[in-house]
């Protein structure tokens, strides 16, 4: 057993000229209010590994260049396409007129667990506030609702780490489908 490099990696897939010109999913991050920008850079990070096609940071969210988005995203900010809104519900009514699924992150009484959702491609994954979580306004506008149960104290995980467990869970459940694989 011999743990690979970092070069390695990149040429099992294909070297950086494929990554950067592959197909992208038809998934979306939108990310409303996030303050912290190491937890910004690591939803960068995630977004790349499932090859997000878009983030957008809405309200009060940093956008790139900062320091603690690269360092923790490590340059994935590079690769990611991303758009600042001001206003998170203009950006979900767009996306809405688009035909994309609008699916809120959040515990609300009529969340359902995120193993039993059902996904619709396009889709968006929205994730909110690190203590207020995703705004009234914006989860009247989904279309679905999904939690993470939680079984120990805390109520939830950390935004970063919870846009990571639903972003794999739509691609494993892409996947078992049938989609075609867009990553190539």
């Amino acid at each position: 057993m011999k743990k690979r490099t970092a070069r390695e990696n990149i040429k099992l897939k294909g070297g950086l000229r494929k990554i950067k010109t592959s197909p992208r999913s038809e998934i979306y991050l939108v990310l409303d209010n996030i303050r912290s920008m190491y937890n910004i850079g690591a939803m960068f990070r995630t977004a790349d590994a499932v090859r997000v096609k878009k983030i957008y940071l809405c309200g009060i969210c940093a956008t790139p260049p900062r320091n603690k988005i690269y360092k923790t995203s490590l340059g994935a900010v590079g690769w990611v396409e991303w758009e600042y809104h001001k206003k998170c519900s203009n950006i979900i009514k767009k996306l809405k007129e688009g035909g994309v699924q609008i699916i809120c992150l959040e515990q609300t009484d009529d969340s359902v667990d995120f193993t039993r959702a059902k996904y619709k491609f396009p889709l968006a994954i929205v994730v909110g506030h690190e203590l207020r979580g995703i705004s009234n306004e914006v989860l009247q506008l989904a279309d679905l609702r999904v939690e993470i149960p939680m079984h120990g104290r805390a109520n939830s995980l950390n935004v970063a780490t919870a846009a990571g467990v639903i972003l794999f869970d739509v691609l494993a459940k892409s996947k078992a489908s049938g989609r075609p694989d867009f990553l190539g």
